[in-house]
This record gives C-alpha cells, sequence and structure tokens, in this order.
C-alpha cells in the first residue's frame, strides 16, 4: 500500500499575537521542508451539527504522508519554533486526520 496524504488539524487562541507573528515568521518554510501544504484556516467556523469546537482559530494542513507529517512536528526546527506558538496561543488541539485509499 503506498502512502496515503494526511491532514493536521489545529484550534488555538492566539493570546499574544506579536509572539505568535514570531512562530508565523519561520513556520513556512519548515513546512514546505517536509512536503506540508497550507490549505485555509479561519478564525469564525460554523459548526453545523454537534459540539462546537472551542473558539479561535482553526489551520488546516496537508502532508504527501503521515511520515512526512511527522517528520514536521518532530523536527528540532519545528520544536524550537513551536516555542513562539505555545507562548502566544493556548492550544486545544492538534490532531493528524488520515485519508482513506480511494474506492475502485
Amino acid at each position: 500500500m503506498t502512502d496515503l496524504p494526511v491532514h493536521v488539524v489545529a484550534n488555538f487562541t492566539v493570546q499574544d499575537a506579536a509572539k505568535y507573528r514570531e512562530y508565523e515568521k519561520g513556520f513556512f518554510p519548515i513546512l514546505k521542508k517536509h512536503g506540508g501544504e497550507f490549505i485555509t484556516f479561519d478564525d469564525s467556523s460554523v459548526t453545523f451539527e454537534g459540539a462546537a469546537p472551542p473558539e479561535g482559530r482553526i489551520v488546516l494542513l496537508k502532508f504527501p504522508s503521515q511520515q512526512a507529517a511527522t517528520a514536521w512536528y518532530d523536527d528540532p526546527d519545528y520544536q524550537a519554533l513551536s516555542e513562539h506558538r505555545r507562548a502566544g496561543t493556548t492550544l486545544n488541539f492538534l490532531t493528524m486526520v488520515h485519508s482513506i485509499a480511494p474506492r475502485n
């Protein structure tokens, strides 16, 4: 079986915009290094049914495989950079969502 793409979904509230901007400045080169793609973000998502996620920003990323997403998250450069995110936001979740194989 070939590797399938995965998505990473994050939900957080920005508490300190200056610290979060430091995170944003270095984020995209590290994302690209691991084949990641920034899909979108939303500060006012709409929940049609069920419990809404906590208020805040939803971010959606895509990676070519679980291995690529894990390598991005575990990258020492990303972990060092993420200290700015941790200092400037309240993180509710950072979750990997697996794709399913195409149906024939």
